[in-house]
């Protein structure tokens, strides 16, 4: 039998002066859905399950940025991706442009299951959770007061958001730690050599091993602050923000579209699988190396029960437990 493992992320890139009363939350939200999964796991649920279970669990607190409480794009709508992958055969699934299902990490789970293709976005996603009868919203459900204030903040302040649950000059309705974009490039924020008007990237994510040595991972987000509509980040692309096979699991989370150049997740197999790395030096490795000048984290766990985490960021919130009775949650070093 092998040892299971879990790892939780709630988003790497976490501001410095995060109120002490919102880093609560944050562990708070952490510790009850990693407990989500670590039940299950000890019930002797699948990796499989596990991850969907847990990514549900994140998507429906909106104090992440993922299902209720996803970043707003331009137009003030909601725009949700995710993907889920099984380590057994590889097999894996993805969504984007979802804007009414309540749960996009278990329309990702049918795109793999009750489909013959890997990816499906926009309408053709929307059409397809309606013919799966998965739950559907209005998109208003999704959209929080305090995500209309911090896109209103955007608008008007043509700001850099670094963790838009920030509150400015003490409201708590809406506010951020920010910055005039005009030093953008000095401050390092942004984006294929572009300057980004405003970033949230608490994505969420998990990855499990079970008792079984079967891998998994998911991973779900709303993307950007202020985001141009149609616009695609790593999330549900496999190999960039979600990989499983049979050495490890991972989720990512941070810049987007480094990650995505990187090929993050994948890659932190493929140097378990070519260069013989334990999870830890993998992880490690393509944090350091391959990330260029992107800011990202990433989870994993390995088909062995270990556990590892890595991010070249301020803070990631993130959470994880072992077979062995070992549990936490954190967000700095």
């Amino acid at each position: 039998m092998a040892r299971w493992a879990i790892a939780i992320h709630g988003g790497a890139g976490v501001d410095p002066n995060l109120p002490e009363h919102r880093q609560e939350e944050a562990k708070r939200v952490l510790a009850r859905c990693l407990q989500v999964g670590v039940d299950a796991l000890r019930s002797g649920a699948a990796a499989l399950d596990v991850v969907e279970a847990v990514v549900r669990e994140l998507e429906s607190d909106p104090f992440f940025n993922s299902g209720r409480g996803s970043a707003l794009t331009r137009l003030g709508t909601v725009e949700m991706e995710a993907s889920i992958m099984d380590g057994r055969g590889r097999r894996c699934g993805a969504v984007s442009g979802v804007s009414t299902v309540k749960n996009p990490v278990s329309l990702a789970r049918l795109v793999m299951d009750k489909s013959p293709h890997s990816y499906l976005a926009f309408d053709g996603a929307e059409q397809f959770a309606r013919d799966q009868g998965l739950e559907v919203v209005d998109n208003s459900y999704f959209i929080t007061e305090d995500n209309v204030g911090m896109l209103k903040l955007a608008k008007e302040a043509n700001s850099i958001l670094f963790d838009y649950r920030i509150p400015l000059s003490g409201s708590e309705t809406c506010g951020a730690q920010a910055v005039s974009s005009d030093n953008s490039h000095g401050n390092g924020m942004v984006m294929n050599g572009l300057p980004i008007s405003i970033y949230a990237p608490e994505t969420v994510g998990c990855a499990v091993v079970d008792s079984s040595g079967h891998t998994a991972a998911a991973t779900s987000t709303g993307g950007l602050m202020n985001k141009m509509t149609g616009r695609i980040g790593d999330s549900p692309l496999i190999g960039s923000g979600t990989y499983a096979c049979g050495a490890c699991a991972v989720s990512c989370t941070g810049e987007g579209e480094a990650i995505i150049r990187s090929t993050l997740a994948r890659d932190v197999a493929a140097v378990m699988e070519y260069r013989g790395a334990g999870l830890q030096e993998a992880v490690d490795y393509c944090v350091k190396e391959r990330l260029d000048e992107g800011f990202a984290g990433l989870i994993a766990v390995s088909s062995t029960g270990e556990v590892a985490y890595g991010f070249n960021c301020t803070g990631m919130f993130r959470g994880c437990a072992t077979e062995d009775g070992f549990m936490e949650v954190g967000i700095w070093e």
